[in-house]
């Protein structure tokens, strides 16, 4: 698979916008600011294909990108507490509805800060895709934030404080230094395989 061929497709602020998928989607889930957009950039070796901004919640679409014969899709981050209530709950509709039609999931990419303990709507989001039974792996992102000492204790701890934790795969990625980019790319493509 070609990363590198890539394009920003569209992107949706209503449920009733969205059109059907024809292609194999790989969906990149987590709460605000957690890097979404950084760690696709540094996926597709692009600078600013995904807007990355430093204030949370600045997602407010899903967003499709075109990548070889697949899709990406950049959701809303979840959990930004300075949003109208409105807003919030249009959120809520529009990732549900995602989720609920009739995709071509190959694989949902949940974005965690390895820095902290994932949040109640973090291990909520990791109960949902377990239970509608959605392929999924954990990017434990800003790992260049923690030394090796330190990252491989939160790796550690992220076993017990992840639901199913034990059993799921976890890649630590840095956007910021390309680490785990590598080893996300090659279960990107061994997702679409299956």
């Amino acid at each position: 698979m070609n990363f590198q061929d890539a394009a920003f497709e569209t992107s949706f602020g209503l449920l009733k916008q969205i059109p059907a998928g024809e292609r194999p989607e790989i969906v990149f889930s987590g709460r605000s600011n957690v890097g979404k957009s950084s760690l696709i950039n540094k996926l597709l070796n692009r600078k600013a294909i995904a807007r990355v901004s430093s204030m949370p919640g600045k997602t407010v679409t899903i967003n499709f990108y075109r990548v070889d014969t697949i899709r990406f899709v950049d959701l809303p981050g979840y959990g930004y507490a300075k949003v109208a209530k409105g807003e919030k709950r249009r959120w809520t509709e529009l990732i549900e509805g995602y989720f609920a039609m009739d995709r071509d999931i190959a694989l949902v990419v949940q974005l965690i800060d390895v820095r902290h303990p994932p949040t109640a709507d973090d291990r909520q989001m990791i109960e949902f895709l377990v239970a509608n039974e959605f392929p999924f792996l954990i990017a434990l992102t800003k790992a260049d934030k923690l030394g090796k000492t330190a990252l491989a204790k939160r790796l550690e701890e992220l076993r017990d404080e992840i639901p199913y934790g034990s059993q799921v795969c976890m890649v630590a990625t840095s956007a910021e230094k390309g680490d785990g980019m590598e080893e996300l790319r090659g279960l990107i493509e061994e997702a679409l395989e299956e």
